[in-house]
């Protein structure tokens, strides 16, 4: 199994398509490298745990412009900075994505389903409150947002199950779940998935699935309708994705949608979003 090098492009649900106003674009692509920066650092097989701290400790440090002294390769990451306090953005919306690099760089190890989703708190919902921001989105769309995103990030948890196991000794199963259904590591790791591990992922899909009606909640009050219709694409796409996962085997064949997910996805997301009745007034703050 080789190293991943992930861009923009490869991600599932890319946070910067053409839906996204073109004004914003290297905004959300700067936002986007320097996450990216720092989730290969917390994901670098030839770094100790301490080198990747140290490392994501120095991102942060220039981001928040404690640092006089920058090497050319991370000027990015003051651009960063500038482009934040230019646009009157929370720090929070990229150095909460540091605290989960930073679990993900100790080998964090999550005992429950709530502990898995305080992780998704900080790797996940940060992206969607950074897009409802440049979008100056009512605060009220940021709870459903949140549901989003951690929906997202556990699905593609399940998609990289034995990617993670075998090349970054990474679980993300909550280990409640793994000693319900008699799910060992060892088993991540293997070319065909047990009927146990089948029933876990069942039962996540299930929880996600659930999650995602609340999620639905989003499009009605996002006043911007390029970012409604991206909502409505993402959401699309997520279903398709929950039904994938829980129809094939995880570890025989990496789950990937297809050209036919993505053209239903896009045309169902817009003519949603266009049709969509907003609950929020355009003048809301």
């Amino acid at each position: 199994m080789k190293k991943r090098c992930k861009n923009q492009k490869d991600e599932n649900f890319p946070v910067a398509g053409r839906l996204i106003k073109s004004s914003l674009r290297p905004l959300v692509n700067a936002y986007y490298r320097a996450a990216r920066y720092c989730d290969d650092i917390a994901d670098a097989p030839d770094l100790s745990a301490r080198q990747k701290l140290a490392k994501l400790s120095e991102a942060e440090d220039i981001f928040l412009g404690y640092r006089k002294e920058v090497p050319d390769e991370l000027l990015f990451l003051s651009g960063l900075r500038r482009e934040f306090r230019d646009e009157l953005l929370d720090t929070s919306l990229f150095t909460d994505l540091l605290t989960a690099f930073r679990q993900d760089s100790r080998g964090h190890v999550y005992e429950t389903w709530e502990q898995l989703l305080e992780y998704c708190r900080y790797s996940a919902a940060p992206v969607g409150r950074f897009m409802l921001a440049i979008h100056d989105e009512n605060l009220s769309t940021y709870l459903p947002s949140g549901v989003l995103c951690t929906v997202l990030q556990i699905a593609n948890h399940i998609q990289d199950i034995k990617y993670d196991a075998v090349m970054q000794n990474r679980i993300y199963l909550p280990s409640e779940l793994m000693e319900k259904y008699q799910v060992t590591a060892e088993d991540l790791q293997k070319d065909k998935s047990s009927p146990g591990l089948k029933k876990l992922i069942a039962e996540i899909t299930f929880r996600l699935s659930k999650m995602l009606k609340d999620a639905e909640l989003l499009p009605p009050i996002t006043r911007s309708l390029r970012l409604r219709m991206q909502i409505c694409v993402i959401l699309s796409l997520t279903n398709i994705m929950l039904k994938k996962l829980n129809r094939k085997d995880v570890l025989r064949k990496e789950v990937k949608l297809s050209k036919i997910d993505w053209i239903r996805a896009v045309i169902s997301g817009i003519f949603r979003a266009l049709f969509t009745k907003t609950k929020i007034s355009r003048t809301a703050i």
